[in-house]
């Protein structure tokens, strides 16, 4: 029975849903996610590129890996980066944090956003 319900939960976590209650794709998250590893890594322990290394991120405070020097915007936010925040972030990285150094103007498309959530959610472990 172990084994049965740790399956269950396992195939629970790759089924995410959107606000629009359509079931989020990993898959196309991972395509969103091009965009962005020209600046950030996810692999354990990878040097972090001109954006911090997202491995781990969820749940930690922004502002806080160890090695990336962060604009004071950032290490002052109070952020803890969830569902919740990394959506509000991505979605307006310069109105989310004022004074953050994130070039990125902001992924608009609702569907994009919860494909990359999932993809970032699994990846980032």
């Amino acid at each position: 029975m172990p084994r049965l319900a740790s399956s269950l939960v396992l195939a629970a976590g790759f089924v995410l849903m959107s606000s629009s209650g359509q079931a989020a794709d990993v898959e196309a998250g991972k395509t969103v996610f091009n965009r962005c590893k020209a600046c950030h890594r996810i692999e354990a322990g990878a040097a972090s590129g001109l954006g911090p290394n997202l491995h781990g991120v969820f749940g930690r405070k922004a502002g806080t890996l160890e090695g990336y020097n962060y604009s004071e915007a950032m290490k002052n936010s109070g952020i803890v980066w969830d569902d919740d925040t990394v959506r509000k972030y991505l979605g307006d990285p310069k109105g989310f944090v004022p004074g953050n150094k994130m070039a990125f103007p902001g992924l608009k498309n609702e569907t994009e956003m919860a494909n990359l959530l999932a993809y970032l959610k699994q990846a980032t472990q």
